[in-house]
């Protein structure tokens, strides 16, 4: 079995930190670890900066404490290098530059040599992910693509295992809100953040909760993306596009969420 394999693969890594973000693949990984070599031997490193949702930050705390394992959060400095801050569309590469050998350092500091990450086997055949060049060129693991597990084997396992994040949405980095070409900053960041903020607790006071929510920043204005059928039901909601012009964008729209909408766009 998928689960099986994954552990069998993980043992022979040997003592091993994970670059866990909190999402359902790095948390597999950190998983499956602990079933392998045992707490002891396993480390979790989550990249603090400020492209990390606070909410994906205390995820990955909870997580980490649930398994047991022994939970470091460096800062990082991705925000510092050129190449992600002027936001191109090599933006992720520049960033898991840096953000994996900040982890690998901080982890070999602590006695753990070896580094996975959660990059599964559809990230791998995805055109948009210029990240995963970095960690090859860093000898990252990659247990989920080397075994080809997918991100359905990887929800598939986590609910046989009976974990109970099995089924959490995916939630990529704040800088993938933000359109290509836009610099990205602290500032720019934190209000992606609060806009998101805010659209939940409007959805949540009219009892219409969304899987899915993204705020996209495109420069002047925001596009708010919600599962379909709330998209629908809240478009012309002024409670909810005020909340996010409240935060400094011009006008707001409302649209269905699509997967990295912003890699599809021309430029």
């Amino acid at each position: 079995m998928a689960g099986s394999r994954l552990v069998t693969h993980l043992a022979g890594l040997g003592r091993l930190a994970v670059a866990f973000s909190g999402g359902a693949d790095s948390a597999l990984v950190l998983a499956a670890a602990v079933r392998a070599l045992g707490p002891a031997d396993v480390l979790a490193v989550t990249a603090n900066s400020a492209s990390l949702a606070a909410v994906e930050l205390a995820d990955a705390r909870r997580i980490a404490a649930e398994l047991g394992v022994r939970h470091l959060t460096p800062p990082t400095g991705e925000l510092a290098e050129p190449g992600y801050a002027a936001n191109g569309r090599r933006r992720c590469y520049f960033c898991k530059t840096t953000v994996l050998s900040t982890i690998a350092e901080v982890a070999a500091g602590h006695g753990f040599p070896a580094l996975a990450t959660g990059t599964n086997a559809d990230d791998a055949v995805d055109p948009f992910r210029p990240g995963i060049r970095a960690g090859d060129e860093l000898s990252v693991h990659t247990p989920l693509r080397t075994l080809g597990l997918s991100k359905e084997d990887v929800r598939a396992i986590a609910r046989q295992w009976g974990l109970s994040w099995a089924d959490k949405p995916a939630a990529p980095c704040l800088a993938s809100r933000v359109r290509y070409g836009i610099p990205i900053t602290t500032a720019t960041l934190a209000r992606v953040e609060q806009a998101e903020s805010a659209v939940r607790a409007v959805l949540a006071g009219r009892g219409l909760p969304s899987r899915d929510v993204r705020v996209r920043d495109l420069g002047g204005t925001a596009r708010i993306e919600l599962d379909t059928a709330v998209a629908t039901a809240v478009h012309d909601d002024p409670r909810l596009l005020d909340a996010v012009r409240a935060l400094g964008f011009a006008e707001a729209t409302v649209s269905s969420f699509r997967s990295g909408g912003l890699n599809h766009e021309p430029g």
